[in-house]
């Protein structure tokens, strides 16, 4: 059975809650697909690593922030089979990270990422297929967006269909100057299917989603902040010396969010995913619970001697 990794993580931290772990089989059951679903994961892993091309790369740094890079620059970062299950591969490996506080998603070579690469979806375009694959990346995706982590989606140059999809994948969107976010599905006789159209909805509202999806629209930084997709626009660097790099100005955005102990982060990350997805009495619940496993830690204990409240 596929699990959310997230409910290994959090079943961990917080000794078998009961909110919690309602919280966690709620979540198995209800978002992540399982074998009740006829969903094998083996056989859908071994499926999509015929497909090969392309990496995810996952750096993992001292300061608690990680960088994953999608990295298959020769067809604009897009997404082959292989890469799929290194994506899934790299979440499990976020989940159990019990010193991370934030991550940041980026394209390699100054783009984001041009969704599924079109040799692997040809050849896996019967419906059978392609609602396993579809299944197998909402399972991912979900897991992304409920790391105990704050993720920020880097988005340079282009984010197209899928990945536009994976940008909504995590807490925060920051674009470059330049840049476009675009969910070109209707020009492939398709909608989103990863996830990408529900967390759509959830971050811009059903009216601005519908005009995004249905109308395929180019969405640059100014229409991404007034809509609500964009958090932040990052200036592209000019060729003098010091100018910060994209991912420098990311990762000082990201650290305004992720200050302070690594458990503290994490557990604002879990009321907030609680929040979001239980009924507000199991949201309180789990509220409780949470607050029960920082109340009296190290960094609670430091606080109070410092009456850093007050700072």
């Amino acid at each position: 059975m596929v699990l959310c990794a997230l409910r290994q993580q959090l079943l961990k931290s917080s000794s078998g809650c009961g909110a919690w772990s309602r919280l966690l089989r709620r979540q198995s059951h209800d978002c992540v697909y399982s074998s009740i679903h006829g969903f094998n994961l083996q056989e859908v892993r071994a499926k999509l690593q015929a497909f090969p091309g392309g990496s995810i790369d996952l750096l993992k740094q001292d300061s608690g922030i990680a960088v994953l890079t999608i990295n298959n620059p020769s067809r604009m970062n897009a997404l082959s089979g292989s890469m799929m299950v290194d994506l899934e591969e790299k979440v499990s490996q976020l989940e159990n990270w019990t010193d991370g506080k934030g991550l940041i998603v980026q394209g390699a070579a100054e783009t984001f990422c041009s969704g599924s690469d079109l040799s692997a979806v040809r050849a896996i375009s019967n419906p059978q297929d392609g609602l396993k694959m579809c299944m197998f990346m909402q399972n991912a995706l979900t897991r992304l967006l409920r790391l105990p982590l704050i993720s920020v989606a880097l988005v340079e140059g282009r984010a197209l269909g899928g990945g536009a999809e994976l940008s909504t994948a995590c807490d925060f969107r920051l674009m470059a100057s330049n840049s476009v976010i675009q969910f070109v599905h209707k020009h492939m006789g398709l909608v989103p299917g990863w996830g990408g159209a529900a967390r759509l909805v959830r971050i811009v509202g059903s009216q601005n989603a519908l005009k995004l999806l249905s109308g395929a629209l180019k969405v640059d930084p100014e229409l991404g902040l007034q809509i609500g997709l964009t958090d932040g626009v990052l200036q592209v660097p000019q060729t003098e010396v010091g100018a910060e790099t994209l991912l420098q100005q990311a990762t000082n955005w990201l650290n305004d969010y992720t200050k302070g102990p690594a458990p503290v982060i994490q557990a604002v990350k879990k009321v907030v995913v609680s929040g979001r997805e239980l009924p507000l009495s199991e949201a309180l619940r789990t509220e409780k619970d949470v607050f029960g496993t920082v109340w009296g830690s190290p960094a609670n204990l430091q606080a109070l001697a410092s009456k850093s409240k007050h700072k």
